[in-house]
């Protein structure tokens, strides 16, 4: 007999009441679905997905036995947000991660406060020697541009209106309200550093001069560490451990150098397109829905399931989103600038 017909014919209301549904949801396997859809669905492979749950297998908070959502189940519906951005309500309808909209809210909270306490700094953090190594080997066998350790770059993350108090902080030049994230990563497009700390207004320098980044560079190079560069667009000031292009290149040495500089700075490029069309909760046109503290979490974990998907191979999901967060330039006007200077038009005349 079919199951809703049963229910209609039972007379006892305690036993309606008493369905077991964690049965029917049970029912529903997401490794069955096919390897294509699953990516389509979760961004993830089931590679990927497998290694997250292992991560997360004693992190979950206790809930009731017999109402608790497994927790593939948690991690899909989490997924399925950060791959679609979509309105928790909504999120919650589908088939594959049906669960309630309360549910959904408090599945996407969990899963974020797991991935900052245990995923996102083993995911996201500073090269080692060796790997430093390799990304200048790659960078100039590509280029023939020496001594890149990275390229950084700024993208905008639009939010909702944080409210009176915080509107010209968030309120960026482009007309919308906005984080301003800082991204550097490698020839591989792993990101190693993300700051998304910073309101929309900020310039993408201001960012910059107060990242750990620039502090650690400039320890390492006042302790004598040479020939060793992040590449920044005309958003950045020059410095001797942070190389940006020529405004005005004057001879072919400059224009060389700037062509070199684009070629290799594209990564980052690539990279935001990578990111962005594999969680498109980041390109919302509505934006994030969430305090500012909490679009930072989402941020830190999309970057950092962006680095779990290049370590297992995932394939970069289709489409490709242009990210043109461009920032004015600003001026090269004091000592270290002219030293940095100098440097530059030395890389120049070599390249």
């Amino acid at each position: 007999m079919n199951i809703s017909v049963a229910l209609f014919f039972m007379d006892d209301e305690e036993e309606v009441q008493n369905v077991p549904r964690r049965h029917l949801r049970d029912a529903s396997n997401l490794f069955e679905v096919p390897n294509n859809q699953f990516v389509a669905n979760f961004r993830v492979s089931k590679e990927v997905f497998r290694a997250l749950l292992d991560m997360m297998e004693e992190k979950w908070v206790a809930g009731c036995r017999t109402t608790q959502i497994r927790p593939d189940l948690k991690l899909g519906t989490f997924l399925r947000f950060l791959a679609t951005g979509s309105y928790q309500q909504n999120l919650g309808n589908e088939a594959l991660t049906s669960t309630a909209k309360s549910t959904v809210s408090r599945t996407i909270a969990e899963c974020l406060q797991i991935f900052e306490d245990h995923i996102c700094g083993q995911w996201i953090k500073k090269p080692t020697l060796t790997e430093e190594r390799n990304t200048m080997e790659a960078f100039y066998e590509r280029t023939m541009f020496p001594g890149i350790v990275g390229c950084v770059d700024g993208t905008h993350i639009r939010i909702k209106s944080p409210g009176d108090e915080l509107k010209a902080l968030y309120y960026n030049r482009k007309g919308y309200y906005s984080i301003n994230a800082m991204v550097i990563c490698d020839h591989k497009m792993r990101i190693t550093f993300v700051d998304a700390r910073h309101p929309g207004s900020n310039h993408d320098a201001f960012v910059w001069e107060r990242s750990d980044p620039d502090k650690c560079m400039q320890r390492e190079f006042d302790n004598g560490k040479r020939n060793f560069w992040i590449l920044g667009d005309g958003g950045y000031k020059l410095k001797p451990f942070l190389m940006t292009p020529y405004r005005s290149p004057r001879d072919v040495a400059e224009k060389k150098f700037n062509k070199r500089h684009a070629s290799a700075r594209n990564v980052i490029e690539r990279c935001f397109g990578v990111l962005k069309n594999r969680f498109r909760c980041i390109i919302g046109s509505r934006g994030l829905h969430y305090d500012a503290a909490k679009v930072v979490q989402i941020i830190n974990t999309c970057c950092a399931l962006h680095n779990m998907c290049i370590h297992y191979r995932s394939e970069e999901p289709p489409g490709d989103v242009i990210d043109d967060d461009l920032e004015d330039e600003v001026d090269d006007n004091n000592d270290l600038e002219s030293r940095a200077d100098a440097i530059r038009r030395k890389i120049a005349i070599n390249l």
